[in-house]
């Protein structure tokens, strides 16, 4: 066959396909994870360290400010996925709220109450007052098992002082009949350096893995979805050693995970900014099963970084940046030092 009829050949075939896609409906879901920055009501909480967060705390966290925060958190979380799903996203992690009560302030927010959301929360024990937890669409999710997984770490090899950090959070349930596993982590943070607290995401990564590889004894074949801050990009060891995750989803086999973050980051995007240098500490990997061709049931569809202009600093030394919502000793009317990201899932229905 002569090379002229093989690109017709292939022209053909492609159109072909395209207009059997076209031909086919499709639901989509938007699953999203969002580190919202110190999300900390205003009472005193004699066992953490939220002194600060009080209206007599240095940061002055007054009852008008940590409302304007929760009414900005909230309408960041309406928009993710919107354009796609014309939805707010029906599961979506968080990372640094204070307690259940903090959630349930946005879960509460006029912008987001008619999505009847449903929280998967519990306390950990870090020291800074800090948790994670999971929203959830009632009329899209169902919630079948939550439990937390507690990560044991250490400040070094020598020491006995352990260094309380944020549990892994499990929720596994029916996303609209499909079974659907997601963790949702805030992995320790690179204070000390990066080199010096790396074996604590070390640890963290094994965790996370050991809660996979306990989902994949008992199904092969579970669609598993961890998320979260990891305080790591998508090439660090934690996530490319121990974690094993795959940037190229061609490559990714049987029980292995996929990271639709890693070609993003190799191309400089990123979701928080530090001395003029992207990371891509938030993630959204998963595992195979979700990678598969038939669409009878829920599959990976597409990943993004939820970066609309207002969310980036206007102006200044840091203009660009995700704009925090605190800085300098004051609040700045911004929203966290982070972007969201999110997946996009898609199901074939019947027209």
């Amino acid at each position: 066959m002569n090379l002229k009829k093989h690109l017709i050949i292939v022209v053909l075939l492609s159109f072909a396909f395209a207009k059997a896609q076209n031909d086919k409906t499709f639901k989509p879901q938007t699953i999203a994870f969002y580190n919202v920055e110190n999300l900390f009501d205003t009472e005193n909480d004699p066992i953490t360290f939220d002194d600060d967060r009080t209206p007599t705390g240095k940061d002055n966290w007054t009852e008008e400010i940590y409302a304007d925060k929760v009414h900005k958190m909230a309408g960041v979380i309406a928009e993710i996925g919107f354009d796609i799903t014309k939805n707010a996203p029906a599961l979506i992690g968080l990372a640094e709220i204070e307690n259940r009560k903090t959630v349930e302030a946005l879960a509460n927010d006029p912008q987001l109450l008619s999505k009847d959301y449903g929280i998967a929360h519990f306390d950990s024990p870090d020291r800074r007052g800090i948790d994670v937890a999971l929203m959830y669409q009632k009329a899209l999710f169902k919630p079948i098992n939550i439990s937390k997984h507690e990560l044991i770490i250490y400040d070094n090899e020598d020491s006995q002082k352990r260094r309380f950090t944020r549990d892994q959070l499990l929720v596994s349930g029916l996303l609209d009949g499909d079974m659907i596993h997601v963790i949702v982590n805030h992995w320790p943070s690179r204070s000390g350096g990066e080199a010096r607290s790396r074996k604590k995401r070390i640890a963290a990564a094994k965790l996370n893995m050991k809660i996979i590889d306990s989902l994949q004894s008992n199904d092969p074949y579970a669609k598993i979805i961890t998320m979260g801050d990891l305080n790591d990009d998508p090439t660090s060891p934690s996530v490319k050693k121990i974690m094993y995750a795959k940037g190229d989803k061609e490559k990714v086999k049987d029980q292995e995970l996929y990271n639709p973050m890693e070609p993003m980051f190799k191309k400089g995007i990123g979701t928080l900014a530090y001395r003029d240098g992207w990371n891509l500490f938030d993630q959204i990997i998963i595992t195979e099963p979700l990678l598969r061709k038939d669409y009878s049931s829920y599959r990976f569809f597409k990943a993004r970084i939820h970066n609309k202009n207002y969310l980036s600093n206007p102006k200044g030394r840091y203009k660009g940046y995700p704009y925090r919502s605190f800085a300098n000793g004051g609040y700045t009317g911004g929203y966290s030092d982070h972007f969201p990201v999110y997946i996009v899932l898609i199901k074939e229905v019947s027209k």
